[in-house]
């Protein structure tokens, strides 16, 4: 009777040791998780905060703005217009 006793509290102190050790992979797991995505969106951060302090990124657009003027506005807006229909073209042939 006492080997019976001391199987099912053999069985039941494993039961308990395997739920714990369990759970702390599971957390251990899901912190590891946390610390990831929280180091990509700081990375993400640094790489846009770094365009937006030295304005760099306002400057590109301005800079492109001027550069397409004029005659040169109608010549881009022909290519574009010409790139579009290039594209429809081809989803176009992929669809039949």
């Amino acid at each position: 009777m006492s080997e019976y006793r001391d199987s099912s509290s053999n069985n039941f102190l494993s039961l308990i040791s395997g739920a714990f050790i369990g759970a702390a992979g599971l957390a251990w797991w899901l912190i590891s998780e946390a610390d990831k995505r929280k180091e990509e969106k700081k990375q993400k951060a640094m790489m846009y905060s770094s365009r937006i302090q030295d304005g760099s990124e306002a400057i590109d657009t301005n800079e492109s703005i001027k550069d397409v003027e004029g005659d040169k506005l109608e010549q881009k807006v022909e290519e574009l217009n010409s790139a579009i229909a290039d594209v429809r073209r081809q989803l176009e042939e992929l669809g039949q």
